[in-house]
């Protein structure tokens, strides 16, 4: 029986757990109870050990369209204490994401925006459809991309995150691939295929290293500030204030209704 409403959990006997975003209306988009879900599915995936692997996946036409607008607009009505809280919550989902000691392997079928490759750089693997879509829009909405910042640029370097995520101009799979936030692009008839053979190579390591590894590149390569998850809220909630950020979401739903 599934315990989520944002989310779909199921376990093979291989002790590969898929993950799957489960809101294709909305494209998948990254509500409050999305967020809070995602952390109670870490926290369960962590805690499980007969879970050594995990694929992250998505309903519909969409692999996520980054932070449900809505929920967004909904922070204009909030005092700075609770638009820090909103973003904190996302930034901590991202955080218990990121450090899961299973390998994160995520199967790109759609447009990925936003907060969308703000999932994809926390994922060890990622294998997209040849056909999929990336953009950091947050530019477009008055917004920066704040809560995902320390793990794109981890993923894909600064120069490309300034290239890319100061227009918020759309790039394909190759782009994708080049730049590092995609290890492989394959056929969307060829993704299972691909997700299989992936996970074929990562059952037959062992997990205590898989996990030891895991930690260890996190330390080798962090070296960020103790207080990083407290500063990216801080500058998410310090642009909701903004009018450059209402006014754009408030017109962007606007015309979307």
């Amino acid at each position: 029986m599934n315990r989520y409403e944002t989310l779909r959990l199921a376990h093979a006997a291989s002790g590969v757990a898929t993950l799957t975003l489960a809101r294709p209306d909305k494209h998948n988009a990254l509500s409050a109870l999305a967020i809070v879900e995602l952390r109670r599915a870490a926290r369960a995936l962590e805690g499980d050990k007969g879970v050594r692997a995990v694929v992250l996946a998505a309903q519909g036409i969409s692999f996520c369209a980054g932070a449900d607008l809505a929920w967004m607009r909904d922070q204009f009505d909030k005092d700075r204490s609770e638009r820090i809280t909103a973003a904190g919550e996302l930034a901590d989902m991202l955080r218990e994401l990121d450090q899961l000691s299973k390998p994160l392997v995520a199967r790109v079928q759609g447009p990925a925006y936003g907060g969308g490759i703000g999932l994809l750089a926390i994922c060890d693997v990622v294998i997209a459809a040849e056909t999929t879509v990336f953009a950091l829009t947050e530019v477009k909405l008055g917004l920066i991309p704040a809560t995902i910042a320390p793990y794109l640029l981890a993923r894909i370097g600064e120069g490309a995150a300034r290239s890319l995520g100061l227009s918020g101009k759309s790039f394909d799979a190759e782009v994708a691939q080049r730049i590092g936030l995609v290890s492989q692009i394959v056929p969307e008839a060829s993704l299972d295929q691909a997700i299989d053979t992936e996970i074929g190579h990562i059952l037959r390591a062992s997990p205590g290293a898989i996990a030891d590894a895991k930690k260890l590149y996190r330390d080798l390569a962090g070296n960020s500030p103790s207080d990083m998850y407290e500063r990216t809220a801080e500058h998410l909630a310090d642009r909701w204030e903004s009018d450059e950020a209402q006014a754009a979401i408030t017109r962007f739903l606007a015309l979307r209704e």
